[in-house]
């Protein structure tokens, strides 16, 4: 009488190398998904983008998104749309528009004011040039309910354009104004620092 014996199988274990290499491969292609969602995102939002923005800028994209919030309050929605190129350190010599959706109910004379206020704040401009601008300011801005959109243009080396709900409403026809207007979400000094990460971050490079 033979008897056999079955050889056991045998059962290799990944080694540390093999598990990184494994760990490595599922995170590049996480990152790799992750960057497709925000192209797709951004691809979808140019093509979306309203046609006082395409006036402007083209190819465009949305910069940056975010909102503000004062004391609790939701004021607005933001949106930066600007070329694929658009450098953030150097904003104020690149055309773009930013778009502001208010949540709340405001007088235009109010957000006339708190514009000047901030470039006072800011010291943008002269005495003399900052109630020219609030001046102007008053003139264009309308009152807002929630839902109503008031777009500002940079135009460079000319100044600001403004359209509300995609009509043109007015120009500011000093590139100082633009620079100065601009500066109360762009500018480092901000009274609004997160929103203007949002803004500007996405756009690549330090600011």
């Amino acid at each position: 009488m033979s008897s056999s014996s079955r050889s056991p199988k045998l059962t290799q274990q990944p080694n540390r190398a093999t598990k990184r290499g494994t760990l490595a491969a599922a995170a590049a292609l996480l990152a790799s998904a992750l960057m497709s969602d925000v192209h797709a995102s951004q691809a979808s939002a140019a093509g979306t983008a309203p046609a006082h923005v395409r006036k402007y800028v083209e190819p465009v994209r949305l910069a940056g998104q975010g909102k503000l919030t004062w004391f609790g309050f939701h004021v607005y929605d933001a949106q930066l749309y600007a070329s694929q190129g658009f450098d953030p350190r150097n904003w104020a010599n690149q055309p773009f528009v930013l778009e502001l959706t208010y949540a709340r109910k405001l007088e235009g004379k109010a957000i006339a004011d708190a514009s000047r206020d901030e470039m006072q704040r800011m010291n943008l401009g002269s005495a003399a040039d900052q109630a020219r601008w609030l001046e102007a300011m008053q003139r264009i801005f309308p009152n807002v309910d929630k839902g109503r959109r008031i777009a500002g243009v940079n135009v460079p080396g000319k100044g600001a354009r403004f359209y509300v709900d995609g009509v043109f409403a007015g120009s500011v026809d000093e590139p100082a104004f633009a620079q100065a207007f601009f500066a109360i979400w762009l500018d480092e000094r901000t009274r609004a620092p997160k929103l203007r990460e949002s803004l500007l971050l996405a756009s690549g490079g330090a600011v």
